[in-house]
């Protein structure tokens, strides 16, 4: 029972993290794709905007899949983790945590 629990849990935060990158790349789910976001990642200082929004979305996307999926999880896990740590240290800092 607790590895069906811990592939639910996996595998609902990995897609998120996919979905959430394919935001920043596509423009699905709402989002803005690569030049929107790069856009606001310009506006709150992380230059260059477009490429910053390249490597949080593509470490968003990669690192969800391999979790969601079971792979090279440990790396997986610092993927998502690195990208959240910049979330925090750059947005969430400041603002808390609903922003």
């Amino acid at each position: 029972m607790i590895g069906i629990g811990l592939l639910v849990i996996r595998v609902v935060i990995g897609l998120s993290f996919v979905g959430h990158g394919a935001q920043k790349l596509f423009g699905w789910f709402g989002g803005h794709g690569l030049k929107g976001t790069g856009g606001w990642f310009d506006s709150i200082g992380m230059k260059p905007g477009v490429t910053m929004a390249l490597f949080a979305g593509l470490s968003e996307l990669i690192g969800g899949a391999l979790f969601a999926l079971g792979l090279l999880t440990p790396f997986a896990g610092i993927l998502i983790a690195l990208t959240m740590l910049v979330a925090i240290v750059k947005v969430h800092g400041a603002n808390g945590y609903w922003a």
